[in-house]
């Protein structure tokens, strides 16, 4: 095997790898929100777990983006350890789809497919349509990867040392550990499948040899499932678990039935002469026969992973669900599939944030009001948990923000980071707003009952203003007519306000230290209401992009 041959090799692996990841890509951004609203609304029925996990794998082409997404939704306490295991089972059933679908006869046509997703995704402006594009163009360069390095195999099969290596594959062990190390190196089932069966064609590798590889890289696997749970909580790495658990099983079940039954023989039987089917049709049987046998064990082996990774007491304090997680982004590991959830995660972590600004807002007017210095020490905790999420919630929009694989989500990202800003400054202002009654308590100042009013007015119209920007069931466009009428509100409010305890002070009914403060109050009142407005546009230009 000369020079050429080599770099055949590496040129047909390197297309077939890009291939398959184009095409994964395209699929998850044409569906991967749409599969991820299904995840979400998933009942505890474990047929029906069954059922979509396949379905949405068999969409999206990868078990590994289907499991990444469901450790995502237990993490965030969307979905519960239960209703992973089928969601796992069903996505081990959908990934089989791929090694069907190289099985197919596409030599002839494969370069026209990659050239018409090549022509859309570049001539094309529709959105839709160039992820169509890149699925096509994926699918084309795929197949065009697995020509070249047929070729560049036959030259291999006269290559003692190579026929040698080959032959150590029947070795089960061996097999297997080759599996699942080359599998978790290029992080896909699919992609080690498909050039296992490249490798059978052209008569390299015997089918009886074939399948310990093949259930070995059911194992590999999980490694994208393992990266994609090192930042999350302890469900979550349960789930992983879970998914592991279910291949190591399959692989020993199988294994021995290889060796004690001629299973390699039926199976390679159905499809004689036909290597890559007979591979394809091995990963299917494993996959299906190993659901059937534990569905009905399914809670079962999550209790065992809970007994195996048992609630620990958390060491480091965290604000949000996405702390830790920006370290996996600054390692790299943004895997196919998280796009989705991660994006997902990012907006209920913005609107808890602005729950809470919400919150400490109204309590601040109620501390003034009350002149409650105890309540002080309060405000000043939830400020530190704002501040924190802030912190946690930018430092991951700009770790994800970098990374290739956002797609359209560039510019939401980008507007709920200016949203995360505008709900922390809100913050402030309510803080500043409850920080007075401390002066107010040193200098024995009070407000009239007029100014009282005023403030629960403050109070009222600030609270429905934010309210306005939570209501998520509200249309966009009349959410942000609202605010800003809202807005405009509290501008004359606070013109009028100020004007009038300027009379009050100058009729004597109030000391002009309280004038001085009540001015400073209105500053914070306004503010907020500028601030609310701005995360109202934001919103709003969201969902116009949608």
């Amino acid at each position: 095997m000369g020079m050429t041959e080599v770099l055949g090799l590496l040129g047909g692996l390197a297309l077939f790898l890009y291939g398959m990841q184009m095409m994964s890509d395209g699929l998850e951004a044409a569906a991967g929100n749409r599969m991820k609203a299904i995840l979400e609304k998933l009942t505890a029925n474990r047929f029906l777990g069954v059922v979509v996990g396949a379905g949405i794998t068999a969409v999206i082409q990868s078990s590994s983006a289907t499991t990444v997404m469901v450790v995502g939704f237990v993490n965030s306490g969307m979905m519960t350890l239960k209703q992973a295991v089928w969601i796992i089972m069903g996505a081990n059933i959908g990934t089989t789809i791929t090694a069907q679908l190289v099985t197919l006869d596409m030599d002839m046509i494969a370069p026209l497919i990659a050239f018409v997703g090549v022509a859309m995704v570049v001539f094309l402006k529709s959105p839709k349509m160039r992820h169509i594009g890149r699925i096509l163009a994926g699918f084309g360069i795929l197949f065009l990867g697995m020509d070249m390095m047929g070729t560049a195999m036959k030259p291999l099969r006269d290559f003692e040392p190579f026929i040698e290596l080959m032959a150590t594959f029947s070795n089960p062990i061996i097999g297997i550990l080759v599996g699942a190390g080359f599998t978790a190196l290029v992080q896909s089932s699919s992609a080690a499948i498909g050039i296992l069966q490249t490798l059978a064609e052209g008569g390299l590798l015997p089918f009886s040899s074939a399948v310990f590889i093949l259930f070995g890289s059911n194992i590999g696997t999980c490694i994208t499932a393992v990266l994609a749970a090192l930042g999350t909580n302890r469900a979550a790495k349960r789930t992983t678990l879970i998914h592991l658990m279910f291949n190591m099983i399959g692989t020993i079940v199988f294994t021995l039935l290889c060796i004690s039954l001629p299973l390699a023989d039926f199976v390679g039987g159905l499809t004689p002469g036909r290597p890559d089917a007979q591979i394809a049709n091995m990963h299917t049987f494993f996959n299906i026969t190993t659901t059937i046998l534990l569905i009905p064990f399914g809670s079962y082996m999550a209790t065992l992973a809970e007994k195996i990774l048992p609630d620990v007491v958390e060491t480091v304090k965290r604000f949000t669900l996405l702390g830790d997680l920006t370290d996996e982004y600054r390692r790299g590991n943004f895997n196919l599939g998280q796009g989705a959830v991660y994006m997902d995660l990012l907006d209920r972590e913005v609107g808890r944030m602005l729950s809470m600004a919400s919150e400490t807002t109204y309590n601040s007017y109620q501390v003034v009001l009350d002149r409650d210095v105890k309540r002080l020490e309060k405000l000043d905790e939830v400020e530190d948990v704002l501040d924190g999420m802030n912190r946690e919630i930018s430092q991951y929009i700009s770790n994800i923000l970098v990374q290739s694989r956002v797609g359209n989500d560039v510019f939401a990202i980008k507007e709920l980071f200016l949203i995360t800003g505008n709900a922390e400054r809100i913050g402030d202002h309510a803080n500043n707003i409850g920080g007075y009654v401390k002066e107010m308590d040193e200098k024995a100042i009070s407000f009239s009952e007029i100014g009282k009013r005023e403030i629960m007015e403050m109070q009222a119209i600030t609270k429905k203003a934010i309210g306005l920007v939570l209501d998520r069931g509200l249309d966009a466009t009349e959410m942000l007519t609202q605010v800003s009428t809202l807005e405009q509100t509290i501008d004359d409010m606070t013109v009028r306000y100020r004007e009038q305890h300027l009379e009050r002070m100058h009729r004597g009914e109030c000391s002009e230290e309280a004038c001085v403060l009540y001015s400073e109050l209105l500053t914070d009142f306004e503010r907020i209401g500028d601030h609310v407005l701005n995360i109202a546009q934001s919103y709003a230009k969201i969902a116009a992009r949608a």
